[in-house]
Formats: C-alpha cells, sequence, structure tokens
C-alpha cells in the first residue's frame, strides 16, 4: 500500500470514529477545519509550493 493510500484510509478511519462519538457536524468541522488550519499555517512560499504540487498533480 502506497503512503498516500495508508494516510487515506487513517483519515476515513479517524472520520468514522468521530461521526460515532461526536455530532455530525462536529465530525465536519474537525474534518474539514484540521486541513484548513494547517495550510493557512504555512509560509507564502510553502503555500505556493503546495499549490504548485497539487496543479501538478491534477495535469495542469
Amino acid at each position: 500500500m502506497s503512503k498516500n493510500a495508508k494516510i487515506a484510509a487513517g483519515g476515513v478511519a479517524v472520520g468514522l470514529i468521530l461521526l460515532i462519538w461526536l455530532p455530525w457536524w462536529a465530525a465536519f468541522l474537525i474534518v474539514v477545519g484540521v486541513p484548513v488550519v494547517a495550510y493557512l499555517a504555512l509560509d507564502p512560499s510553502q503555500r505556493r509550493r503546495v499549490r504548485r504540487v497539487a496543479r501538478k498533480e491534477l495535469g495542469h
């Protein structure tokens, strides 16, 4: 299993656990909020690099 597949599987597992323990809206806020906060914590140069890599993966 590739590294990205392991990360995705872990994210799905955490999401399902959160849905069981918390109301759906709280789980949604956590699942969406954590990556957003992590992105906003990056320097502007790091954000540009993340956008550039994401575009390459999408084929632009």
